[in-house]
């Protein structure tokens, strides 16, 4: 009776160590205040904005989105782990949470994962777009990749199923399938989203790295490659109405290049639309976008860097470029001080601001008038924990 009762012991010990479980809470708070020009004021009788002023703003989010979340992993055994995330976004500043996007806009997965065969995930993520963060010169800031394709680089995604290999050779995969919900299979509008898909594969070594990108987001209403036409005055639903910019497939070719205190990036991306028709002179359907720059790690704690980023659009869209200049300095492992300073140059049917806006001219895009610049600089703290 007392082996029994010791084997019985043994083997629930057993069970308990296998399922030891761990639940991480963590976040990130983002703020400082911002200078930009260029700011667009008063409305003609079509509504777009027929002036420009300067402007002082308390920021949340420049640098880095501010967010917090939940993790959590189980170990249950023979390699495997059951693991989930929850994340939201929220505003430092006013403490305004992601209102429509719901409290976990940015991740709420659970999924399983496993050393030798990778990590399977399921539910809302950000898109595999967001995967040139680690190309960006600027961590996808919020003057940097994104401003130029007005955010084309950086939407969340629901329904989605995502695999993560594990690194082999030098090599790893990562792919998303977002469903639309709908009856049609690529989307019909009775779903706020579109079928939505994509694919990298990245090689990385101690001097460089690459990465090739393929994604493409789905218009929720017509399910085609194209969102629709873009309003001159900028009023136009969010990924319906955004023309190239929020329904379209995108290519992209990356590197990083590590050099000591130096670290080189740059990018290519072609984004091209689908099945637009009746387009409008100066709405784009595709776009050529490219970027470079150099981070000095000048100390453990301090950073330097410089970037150009720079698109050009079909149809007499015209062309923009912005070179911007910042870096941080660490204080501690968990707070760093940040500035960037940058200008975007429009060509003269251009009107690309320095945030990642909508298409258009009204005041409410905070888009630059037709063809003028527009700057900025802000300063800032972030912390994580």
């Amino acid at each position: 009776m007392k082996k029994a009762l010791l084997a019985a012991a043994l083997m629930s010990a057993g069970v308990v160590a296998h399922a030891q479980s761990s639940v991480t809470l963590y976040g990130r708070l983002d703020a400082g205040l911002e200078y930009m020009s260029g700011v667009p004021t008063g409305a003609n009788a079509n509504g777009a904005a027929n002036g420009s002023s300067n402007r002082f703003k308390a920021e949340s989010g420049d640098w880095g989105t501010s967010l917090w979340g939940l993790k959590g992993v189980e170990d249950i055994g023979g390699g495997n782990k059951v693991l989930f995330q929850l994340e939201g976004s929220f505003n430092t500043m006013t403490g305004s949470g992601p209102g429509g996007g719901g409290l976990f806009n940015r991740w709420a997965t659970v999924g399983l994962a496993n050393d030798q065969y990778g990590t399977f995930t399921m539910g809302r993520m950000l898109f595999i777009s967001n995967g040139v963060w680690d190309f960006d010169p600027f961590g996808q800031s919020n003057w940097s990749s994104a401003s130029l394709v007005r955010g084309r680089n950086w939407p969340q995604s629901s329904n989605n199923f995502a695999y993560q290999s594990p690194k082999i050779a030098g090599f790893d995969f990562y792919g998303q399938y977002a469903l639309s919900n709908a009856t049609s299979w690529n989307g019909n509008g009775t779903t706020p989203q579109g079928r939505e898909a994509g694919a990298q594969v990245t090689y990385t070594n101690s001097l460089f790295q690459i990465r090739g990108l393929y994604d493409e987001i789905r218009n929720p209403t017509t399910g085609a490659l194209w969102g629709g036409a873009v309003a001159n005055n900028g009023i136009n639903s969010a990924n319906t109405g955004n023309g190239v910019f929020s329904a379209s497939r995108e290519y992209t070719a990356m590197f990083n290049v590590f050099l000591g205190q130096f670290k080189i990036q740059g990018a290519y991306q072609a984004v091209r639309s689908g099945g637009a028709t009746g387009v409008a002179y100066g709405q784009p359907t595709t776009l050529n976008h490219e970027w470079g720059g150099v981070t000095w790690q000048a100390t453990p704690a301090a950073a330097l860097i410089a970037a150009v980023y720079h698109v050009n659009g079909n149809n007499g869209a015209g062309n923009a470029t912005i070179y911007t200049v910042g870096g941080s300095y660490n204080l501690s492992k968990r707070t760093l001080l940040d500035l960037q300073a940058a200008t975007v140059r429009n060509s003269r049917t251009a009107n690309f601001g320095l945030n990642a806006n909508n298409a258009g001219y009204s005041a409410a895009t905070d888009n630059p008038l037709q063809g003028r610049a527009q700057s900025g600089v802000y300063a800032g703290i972030q912390h994580s924990f």
